[in-house]
């Protein structure tokens, strides 16, 4: 599933050839995503993109009249190409521009989603997300605060989105192997000091990310075909049994809320 990284940098890749374009018209040749594809859209036929967000991992388009949001579920991606290039099998919704291109949503899975937000108002389902993690909102004091008395483990924990959005299984190992921090410990006995080192990690692991074009997932491709590259730095994610770069120690593997955690034992001691 692409993750914030992936997201912000395919934000940047197509905000420079949507803002301040007018939509012509959707075309949606299948409308059973994850949801159904809102037919409210076709409200913003005519009107000019004014901004192109980022919340979580929804990318928002937003004109004078509401907001489309997007979200690339499994394993979508966008594309800008010709309005007239035939689509693709798996090449489910365009937004057509005045200029004769088109942002093209591929989704394979379908798990994507295209949906509509009226003008002044918020989407249910970003409603309940919590800080985004590159803002200065999002510190070790709000982390501190949040986890008073949680027993969860403090890798959930910050997985978790009503906490904080866009820390994905890859960036939540990473960050905890560079803070230090065993993945099992519950939340609410981390301490401040520790969540400093924590934090900082977090920021500087999906701005790495970013710089570099997201990490590299078996289904994610950028808006302009290229594959990100962070993966060849990864430390810890993905590293079973392969020997530490920091002790020499072996990377383990666990399993945590349904999914995969990968520490080392010695720089991550409990």
């Amino acid at each position: 599933m692409p993750e914030l990284p992936e997201v912000e940098t395919t934000r940047r890749g197509i905000e420079p050839h949507l803002l301040g374009q007018r939509i012509k018209h959707f075309v949606v040749r299948q409308p059973k995503l994850r949801w159904p594809v809102s037919p409210e859209l076709e409200q913003l036929s005519g009107v000019t993109i004014d901004a192109v967000q980022r919340r979580g991992k929804y990318l928002l388009l937003e004109t004078i009249h509401g907001t489309a949001l997007m979200h690339l579920g499994m394993s979508g991606s966008l594309r800008i190409c010709a309005a007239d290039l035939a689509p693709e099998k798996h090449d489910h919704v365009d937004l057509i521009l005045a200029n004769n291109r088109a942002l093209r949503l591929r989704d394979p899975r379908r798990f994507g989603a295209v949906l509509w937000a009226g003008c002044g108002e918020l989407h249910p389902l970003l409603a309940h997300l919590g800080v985004e993690p590159l803002t200065d909102e999002f510190t070790a004091e709000y982390l501190l605060e949040s986890a008073k008395g949680r027993q969860v483990s403090i890798k959930e924990f910050i997985m978790n989105s009503h906490m904080v959005v866009g820390v994905g299984n890859i960036y939540a190992n990473e960050a905890l192997f560079m803070s230090g921090i065993n993945p099992r410990r519950a939340a609410g006995r981390v301490s401040l000091n520790e969540l400093r080192k924590l934090v900082l990690a977090i920021k500087a692991v999906l701005k790495r990310a970013i710089e570099q074009g997201g990490t590299t997932l078996r289904d994610f491709v950028r808006e302009d075909g290229q594959t990100g590259y962070f993966q060849i730095e990864l430390q810890v994610y993905g590293r079973t049994n392969q020997v530490c770069h920091a002790c020499g120690s072996l990377i383990q593997q666990i399993r945590q809320g349904q999914r995969s955690t990968w520490y080392c034992p010695r720089c991550q001691p409990e």
